[in-house]
């Protein structure tokens, strides 16, 4: 026996060519109409869709750098600390009104949302304005 002499176990299966006459009629077993109809079609590839999805925008995947503070509000600082208390950030933490985030002790940032009567001695913190003057009226200072 020759390599020329061995045949396939099975039977080659021809490939089926639509559309060049013969007995499938008008539209040649591919329907009417539509992309899938025409001849050379071209099916869009998925991985253009994938593409096509990711925002164009520059720097998208990326939020902004700069840490953003952990707020604390004077109406807060009222109903926990006493008279007379200093506040830093970890007195704060002691408190429970702020966490560490990743290990790493939070800037945080005083706003003036509520009342203050309460003389608070504030160090080590981002404050803003109103806060700042809020503290100052009821006798407290800010370092």
């Amino acid at each position: 026996m020759q390599i020329h002499n061995l045949k396939p176990s099975a039977k080659k299966k021809s490939k089926k060519r639509v559309g060049r006459g013969g007995k499938r009629g008008a539209y040649s077993g591919r329907g009417s109409k539509g992309q899938k109809s025409r001849a050379g079609r071209k099916m869009r590839p998925e991985l253009r869709d994938i593409i096509k999805k990711i925002p164009k925008k520059r720097g998208y995947r990326f939020s902004s750098r700069k840490e953003k503070p952990v707020i604390v509000n004077l109406k807060e600082l009222e109903n926990k600390f006493e008279n007379g208390a200093e506040i830093n950030p970890e007195t704060l933490l002691a408190s429970g009104l702020i966490q560490k985030k990743k290990g790493k002790m939070p800037v945080v940032k005083l706003l003036a949302s509520g009342r203050l009567a309460k003389k608070l001695l504030v160090s080590q913190c981002q404050i803003s304005q109103s806060a700042k003057e809020k503290i100052e009226k009821a006798g407290g200072k800010v370092e």
